[in-house]
């Protein structure tokens, strides 16, 4: 990777509409929970479709939804719609903008990391952040650490956000399950009962699976 190559990163949806300019593939990142869901749903062989967010969580296939765990016995075949107003709504831009749009989360990291690089040409990283119920984008700690995780295993010369990414989660990565559990979001799902889902998401590099949005739907890059 060259220096006029070097990874970027930027938030939210108006960042993948900026980035998707100098960079033919975004790997966006959801960790609570969007690409994490899409990550175990592909794994286990579905397909999922990105849904425009329309306030309240959707799932398209009896009781799969965008809980991680929900869909860790989601049979091979079965095609989901889950809308986030996070990684779906980012993930929408940047098919919009023209990329090449792959889902990363810390579980597949170094797996979407070498699939992203072998593109060819500058790689870009859409940490989603989260919204605030006025809209406002909110600042959000697992996606910063997801994204480092995924800029760290993309080697090369990071962009000084990306570098600042990838610090946090080298400082984070010795307890990755405490930094998910004490940050904003985190809390939120361990007051919903949604700790299993924290659990989940805070595996490092324990999957190959790298889902590629194609046609409106999330399947194994093949």
């Amino acid at each position: 990777m060259t220096e006029q190559e070097q990874p970027h990163l930027e938030w939210a949806a108006e960042g993948a509409i900026l980035l998707a300019q100098a960079c033919p593939v975004l790997v966006v990142v959801d960790v609570l929970r969007f690409t994490t869901a899409v990550e175990v749903a592909v794994t286990h062989g579905a397909r999922v479709a990105a849904a425009r967010w329309r306030g309240r969580e959707a799932g398209g296939a009896g009781p799969y939804a965008l809980s991680p765990v929900s869909l860790l016995g989601i049979p091979s075949g079965t095609r989901l719609e889950l809308a986030s107003p996070n990684g779906a709504m980012v993930a929408m831009a940047a098919a919009g903008a023209g990329a090449v749009v792959l889902a990363g989360c810390l579980r597949n990291a170094s797996a979407v990391a070498a699939a992203a690089g072998g593109v060819g040409g500058p790689v870009g990283v859409v940490a989603a952040g989260e919204r605030r119920p006025d809209g406002s984008l909110r600042f959000a700690v697992e996606d910063l650490l997801g994204a480092g995780a995924i800029l760290k295993a993309l080697g090369g010369r990071p962009s000084p956000e990306a570098r600042a990414a990838i610090a946090a989660f080298l400082d984070a990565a010795p307890d990755l399950p405490a930094r998910l559990a004490s940050c904003t979001s985190g809390r939120e799902l361990v007051a919903r009962g949604l700790a299993a889902d924290l659990d989940l998401a805070a595996e490092h590099d324990v999957s190959r699976t790298v889902p590629r949005l194609v046609g409106g739907a999330f399947a194994q890059l093949s």
